[in-house]
């Protein structure tokens, strides 16, 4: 079992398998070039999975495939494969912006996917435009229904924006309710590859919006998960993600590797440790020290809030957020 120094189980690996994406978002990295990492400077899918089966074996229970976009990555599906055949029990999920999910739904499926979240920030063709710099939203949608379709359980996140998109989050929480899928609200996390003019709505904001049309009461936070959700009259629940309360990381269980083998410890900070040269060398000891101290320096909580509020320098985009 891993714990930090704070006394939380570790047990949830995020995996970033390329920081290559197909979007430009404005909250992520809308001036950043198309360009890509060399192949020879990623891990393989066969040394990821070698640390893949070190975490399992220290506790991991949960793992959560990310970018960049994940499906811009040659052969994911095999990869996952190899995860859920060494461990069927797994939670193994992955976050997608869907462009590509459509042609690929079923081979996920198929090699053992549970589940994908997927970003839909509006349902308005001219929005996404402007949000993600290509138009994308048809795409989307299209590679949602085929999620859904196949049988894979989808959760939907939205960034509402002041000045974007934050009249669509009734409409795009009734798409997501009558679709029977989950919907988590994030408030935007400032950082300093986004586009400097965003605004994004606090947690009081949304419920704000929310109650001119719903009745829902407080069901606080559900286990390690960082969402604090609501539940309607009706049973639909929907959650917001709050990071710059306190409350945020109190029960934070996730560690983050990139696709060329730094451990992050925390999504905020920039401080990393590599695995790479241990699992290029095949020292399996070596990469599980390497693990052990990640957890260990785990920081207690991130500085979007309090009296230290910084604006973060870590690239989503590498870390998958």
């Amino acid at each position: 079992m891993l714990i930090d120094s704070y006394d939380r189980v570790v047990d949830y690996l995020r995996i970033s398998v390329t920081e290559r994406c197909n979007f430009r978002c404005q909250y992520c990295m809308p001036e950043k070039p198309f360009s890509w990492v060399p192949k020879e400077n990623l891990l393989t899918f066969e040394e990821l999975f070698e640390f893949v089966k070190i975490a399992i074996d220290e506790g991991v229970k949960k793992i959560r495939i990310t970018g960049g976009e994940p499906l811009l990555r040659e052969d994911l599906d095999k990869f996952i494969k190899m995860i859920y055949d060494y461990e069927p029990t797994i939670d193994l999920a992955m976050t997608s912006n869907a462009y590509l999910l459509k042609g690929t739904a079923q081979k996920l499926i198929d090699a053992g996917l549970k589940r994908i979240n997927v970003s839909i920030d509006t349902l308005k063709p001219e929005i996404a435009l402007e949000i993600a710099q290509k138009d994308v939203l048809k795409n989307v949608l299209e590679g949602v229904d085929e999620a859904l379709k196949v049988g894979l359980k989808v959760k939907v996140n939205m960034v509402p924006m002041k000045s974007i998109n934050a009249d669509e989050i009734i409409d795009v929480l009734e798409y997501c309710k009558a679709r029977n899928m989950s919907i988590r609200f994030i408030e935007y996390m400032e950082n300093s590859f986004a586009k400097k003019e965003i605004k994004g709505l606090k947690s009081n904001e949304l419920l704000a919006i929310l109650k001119e049309k719903y009745e829902f009461e407080d069901e606080g936070f559900d286990g390690a998960s960082p969402s604090h959700y609501y539940k309607m009259k009706d049973g639909y629940r929907f959650g917001i993600i709050e990071p710059y309360e306190d409350d945020f990381c109190k029960k934070c269980n996730r560690i983050r590797l990139t696709a060329e083998g730094q451990l992050i410890p925390c999504l905020y900070f920039d401080e990393a440790m590599s695995i790479r040269e241990s699992i290029k060398r095949g020292d399996i000891k070596g990469a599980a020290l390497v693990l052990k101290e990640v957890v260990r320096t785990k920081p207690e909580k991130n500085r979007w809030g309090g009296e230290d509020a910084e604006v973060s320098k870590r690239a989503f985009y590498e870390t998958g957020g």
